[in-house]
């Protein structure tokens, strides 16, 4: 899936991913950037995203341009 980082604490770790395809707001899962390149995330950031066993947003990446849907590619 691929989304939008609506906000994110990174103290806390919580955070919610607008989602691209059904504008719906995930929540990130507690794991969400471990072995990443990410350390931190910011709003409005584009993301590629898989959702947990409990609808959590996990496994945050960064796509491609293919993956991002960017045109005339």
């Amino acid at each position: 899936m691929q989304g939008v980082v609506k906000s994110y604490d990174p103290v806390s770790g919580d955070g919610l991913v607008m989602c691209d395809k059904d504008l719906k707001d995930y929540e990130l899962a507690p794991n969400a950037i471990d072995g990443s390149i990410f350390r931190m995330l910011r709003q409005g950031q584009r993301v590629v995203f898989d959702l947990d066993s409990q609808g959590r947003a996990a496994k945050l990446r960064l796509g491609s341009e293919v993956d991002m849907g960017t045109p005339g590619v």
